[in-house]
């Protein structure tokens, strides 16, 4: 029966496959088998981190200055989840915890024009290091995952629309660290572009930073 029409039939029967194939390959980008899993980080690694200002006086400084007395959340990528992380500004202030971002480069205008989505210092991480202990990159196939295309869709529809330059496939995370030696309270990767850490969790890992009493120091 398929050789009756072997144009049509055969021609029917690749098209099919192909569609096959194409819906089999879409539903396993969007599982979680092929995402690169983070490890935990050591608050050495971050500590030790060499931080390069991005605005005021130019300098190099070891990231533990960052919370040492008083704590702090520290963001590793530049999004629309950085907006919502500035929205806890006041909250943050009150408990004296401060809110920074790290970035992996300083390519053109990026972290002048992430400025005004973002209610924090910035600083250039040029090794990675709050990137995670093994660097992630998401490639072009994840631009088929679900929840990609919906962050993305988000985020242009908020205005953020990135740009084209520098290393832009690597997977970022958030950090709640307490301050000197309570370590890391809160440590969030993303698995996909855009997959940000739940407010509420970073709200309650703030409250649990300790005080440093300054009679004591």
């Amino acid at each position: 029966v398929l050789f009756w029409d072997s144009d049509g039939v055969f021609g029917l029967s690749v098209w099919s496959l192909a569609v096959c194939v194409v819906i089999v390959c879409v539903l396993l980008v969007n599982t979680d088998l092929f995402l690169a899993k983070p490890q935990q980080t050591a608050l050495d690694t971050l500590a030790n981190a060499d931080l390069q200002t991005t605005s005021g006086e130019d300098r190099q400084f070891k990231a533990l200055e960052l919370w040492e007395e008083t704590g702090a959340i520290i963001m590793a990528f530049l999004c629309k989840e950085a907006s919502e992380l500035s929205s806890l500004r006041p909250q943050l202030d009150i408990l004296g915890v401060p809110l920074y971002a790290v970035v992996k480069e300083n390519v053109g205008m990026e972290i002048q024009n992430f400025r005004p989505y973002f209610n924090g210092e910035i600083f250039v991480d040029e090794k990675k290091c709050f990137y995670g202990c093994k660097t992630r990159k998401m490639g072009y196939l994840g631009l088929l995952r679900f929840g990609v295309v919906k962050n993305i869709l988000q985020a242009w529809l908020q205005g953020y629309m990135g740009n084209k330059k520098g290393e832009g496939f690597i997977l970022g995370g958030l950090y709640v660290i307490g301050p000197g030696c309570q370590g890391i309270l809160m440590e969030h990767h993303e698995k996909e572009f855009g997959d940000k850490a739940d407010l509420r969790s970073v709200t309650e890992a703030v409250r649990k930073v300790e005080k440093s009493d300054p009679d004591l120091a």
